[in-house]
This record gives C-alpha cells, structure tokens and sequence, in this order.
C-alpha cells in the first residue's frame, strides 16, 4: 500500500541478494563488508570476491533489473582490471533512479574467518557504501552447523535483504 507526504506517494520494496565463494589454497587472506580477514584464504573469484557486497548488488539488481554482476563487474574486472568490489555497489546505486535505501541486513554462513568481533567495522564499511546510516544496517552471523560447504570451512555465503523507498 503506498504511503503518502504532502507532495509525494511512496511504497517500499524489498530486494534480495546473494553470494558465495570457495576458498582458494593460499594464506593471502579474504574481504568481506569491506573488512580484510588476513587470517583465511583468499576467494577463488576475478575480483576480491567481496560476498557480502556481491550480495548487496544482487539484492538491487533484484529491483532495478539492471545486471550489475552479471554484466557491470564482468566488464569492470575484464577490460578495466577494477577488482574492488565497492566499484560495483556503486555502479548498482546509480541504477537506483527513484529509490532509495532504507535498511539492509546480511547474514553470513562461515566457519572461518571468525566474523562476529568485526561486525561493527563490517556494518560501518556497508553503510558508508551505501550512503546510510549505519543504524540501517543489520548483519548476523552462523556457522551452518556443517550444512553446506561455508559451513565445513571450504568458503563463506552471504544472503542480503535490502529495503527501498521508491518514489511514484
């Protein structure tokens, strides 16, 4: 149901994302939210294989349309060596037009690195991304109980959930 302001109608929508990296065999260390995990393997991925930014530009693509992934980054890291996964998440926020941010959360599945002691720096690192307020983002963590391949320490998943304000 849209909401209104004295000049505007708005309605909220919501976007999911999602990414996930196998660890290389080496002890070059990872990126997640930003945040350098020098204490893992690095992602087999064309660039820093950033999941939780991975993520975050699948959940507004899921609302844009606009491949950022699938074509933006590819073009990035193939012909321009861009391997800095925030170059993407702006590129995704350029394609917002009418919308805008209101609040994400990750929620990452990894035995390793030991995620919960950086969240506050991975939650600022997001936030200055996108242009909010770090109280706009929420992170939570689990370890998988040896469900699926992130949680048998082979690479870490990430899922956002990303809640836009669009303008009618």
């Amino acid at each position: 149901m849209p909401m209104k302001d004295k000049q505007n109608e708005y309605v909220y929508i919501t976007g999911f994302g999602e990414d996930s990296h196998q660890f290389k065999n080496d002890t070059s260390g990872c990126i997640i939210a930003g945040h350098p995990f020098l204490d893992t393997p690095s992602f087999d991925a064309d660039s820093d294989g950033d999941v939780a930014y991975h993520a975050l530009c699948q959940a507004i693509t899921s609302v844009t349309h606009v491949p950022i992934l699938g074509k933006v980054a590819i073009e990035l890291c193939k012909e321009k060596g861009v391997k800095d996964s925030r170059v993407f998440v702006a590129e995704a926020l350029k394609t917002l037009k009418n919308m805008k941010i209101i609040h994400c959360v990750v929620s990452l599945t990894a035995q390793k690195p030991r995620l919960q002691p950086q969240e506050v720096r991975m939650r600022q690192n997001i936030a200055k991304t996108l242009q909010i307020d770090i109280e706009q983002v929420g992170m939570v963590f689990t370890t998988g109980n040896s469900m699926c391949f992130a949680s048998q320490g082979k690479g870490v998943t990430c899922r956002a959930v990303v809640t836009f304000l669009k303008k009618l």
